[in-house]
């Protein structure tokens, strides 16, 4: 039994005319009397009831009806299931995230994916760009926001997707939130909060050497996991740090932030494998690109 024979009846079915039935399914009718006739053999019972002015159902044929309309209706639904995942539609994405890069306008992507592809399940998990790397050689991840300069396993890309100021943080009571803009030197004597390198080597390495060619190296007093962590605590008096200008979003009490003269930035990447076919994947890294206003094809690598 075919799926067309299942139409095929259902077309008869309703019409109760074997000529404007043959005429909807778009075959000659006496083919399609074949076919009926073919069914009624493999069910081994009439489904319908032929004479010259009439067509009609069968017991058969009524209880044969409504079941043959749900598995039409199913095919449909997992022909269309299956051409929606084939876009990108539908399925499951695992991204990881560095906690700085929700509060720049990349974190939209994950709002635009949400709303463009409502069945498309995501699962976020804030990740350091180390931790990332390790997640996604383990498959863990299908895809990653990181901080570079980051080490890359084999079999993983990366590409430069948005590219941001850094800023001085330090308590609001401080005596240097005096001054408009910072330059690094004036933090030579200024207790350091910093991620630990081993979650985040590329930033780590970038801060210090900043420092260095300021003239220093940072007195690091405290670390912390993440750079929201580190804001809290320096609210808290704890110290200063270097961060990405879009903290700034996370507004708290106690905190101030400075321009640093000259201006320095950070970059932010996306990562993923990319031998990976998943459409899923191919549409979040379309709105990437969309976000970060980049031409399809044309990215510049890390």
């Amino acid at each position: 039994m075919e799926l067309r024979h299942l139409k095929y009846f259902v077309a008869v079915a309703e019409e109760l005319h074997f000529s404007r039935a043959a005429e909807r399914v778009g075959i000659a009718q006496p083919p399609f009397s074949q076919q009926i006739k073919g069914l009624e053999e493999e069910v081994g019972a009439p489904l319908l009831l032929r004479t010259k002015r009439r067509v009609e159902l069968t017991a058969a044929g009524r209880a044969f009806l409504p079941e043959a309309r749900k598995v039409l209706a199913q095919a449909e639904h997992a022909l269309n299931m299956a051409r929606r995942a084939a876009r990108g539609e539908v399925g499951q994405l695992v991204v990881g995230f560095v906690s700085s890069a929700v509060y720049g306008k990349f974190a939209s992507v994950f709002g635009l994916m949400r709303a463009r592809y409502p069945d498309v399940a995501l699962v976020l998990q804030d990740l350091t760009s180390e931790e990332q790397v390790e997640a996604m050689e383990a498959h863990q991840l299908d895809v990653g926001l990181v901080r570079p300069p980051v080490l890359m396993a084999e079999g993983l890309t990366s590409r430069v997707i948005g590219r941001e100021p850094l800023v001085v943080a330090l308590p609001e009571a401080h005596p240097l939130a005096k001054q408009k803009r910072l330059k690094l030197a004036a933090l030579a004597e200024e207790p350091f909060l910093l991620v630990p390198r081993h979650l985040g080597p590329g930033f780590y390495d970038q801060i210090i050497g900043l420092c260095a060619r300021a003239g220093f190296t940072p007195r690091v007093v405290q670390e912390a996991r993440t750079t929201p962590t580190i804001v809290s605590l320096i609210a808290g008096s704890m110290g200063v740090s270097i961060v990405p200008a879009s903290m700034q979003s996370l507004r708290r009490d106690g905190i101030l932030y400075r321009p640093i003269e000259p201006p320095v930035a950070t970059n932010l990447a996306v990562m993923w494998r990319p031998h990976d076919a998943s459409p899923v994947l191919r549409s979040f890294l379309e709105l990437v690109w969309e976000v970060a206003e980049i031409e399809k094809g044309h990215y510049r690598s890390v």
